[in-house]
């Protein structure tokens, strides 16, 4: 895998950069916090999760931002129309019903054309850096079309765990099994351009999950960059409050 490290380049000029939020989910673990609060807007830090991710995204020059509402979209929505404004446009789509991760992207693909795509899940939180991880994309190997953020895990069962070969390409994938071979953890977080879209949208049947349909359809195609640095699923109350004392407040 490609580490985080003293020397990581910096992202070069390239396309626009635009991400899609997944700040959907109804955040069940977590009740009973999330029985009035999205869990986008569990905050951490002293900030929302979904004011985080905005505002790394904003650092990283990102030109667009696309999040997809559900479960108490009201309050997701004022959320947003307070946030201070930036030159990053933020937009939002709401799902009647729920369309799962590659079904939101490939339902809102128009919005990636010509540009570098960000798949983001608003309920995760990172420290670090997104331009060392879109730096890592942009030096991929050949042949690769999707970018990996992975992370260790103390709680591999719990997760989809990686192997990947010496050049960090992903060899195989064990999405949370009983017996999983080591803690290298899958934190999706994915970065890919255009012919990702395009490779997602002539699959003979249409995927509506990244972990279950997409990425064991693409082996040997995924780069990994690995991060060291904090990276946590806020999903359930102990991961929040481990998250309160191991994630720094974002600038």
């Amino acid at each position: 895998m490609i580490p985080a490290g003293h020397n990581a380049p910096e992202r070069k000029p390239g396309p626009p950069l635009r991400a899609l939020l997944l700040a959907a989910g109804l955040g069940t673990r977590l009740r009973p916090i999330t029985l009035h609060t999205p869990k986008c807007l569990v905050t951490v830090a002293g900030e929302p999760l979904l004011g985080r991710w905005l505002q790394m995204l904003d650092i990283a020059g990102c030109e667009a931002v696309l999040i997809n509402t559900h479960y108490l979209a009201d309050q997701v929505e004022a959320y947003l129309r307070k946030r201070p404004t930036s030159s990053m446009v933020v937009q939002t789509v709401h799902e009647p019903e729920l369309l799962g991760t590659a079904g939101t992207l490939l339902a809102n693909r128009e919005f990636f054309s010509g540009a570098t795509g960000l798949l983001i899940h608003a309920d995760n939180a990172m420290a670090g850096d997104l331009n060392q991880f879109l730096a890592a994309h942009q030096g991929r190997s050949a042949g690769c079309d999707l970018t990996m953020l992975t992370f260790r895990t103390d709680q591999p069962r719990s997760c989809g765990i990686v192997v990947t070969d010496d050049q960090g390409v992903v060899t195989a994938f064990h999405e949370k099994v009983a017996d999983p071979p080591g803690t290298c953890a899958n934190g999706a977080l994915y970065a890919f351009d255009p012919a990702f879209v395009d490779r997602l949208t002539a699959m003979s049947s249409q995927p509506s999950d990244f972990s279950t349909e997409v990425i064991p359809a693409l082996m040997g195609r995924i780069q990994t960059w690995h991060t060291e640095l904090p990276y946590l699923d806020i999903g359930t109350p102990a991961a929040l409050a481990a998250a309160q004392h191991l994630l720094p407040a974002v600038p």
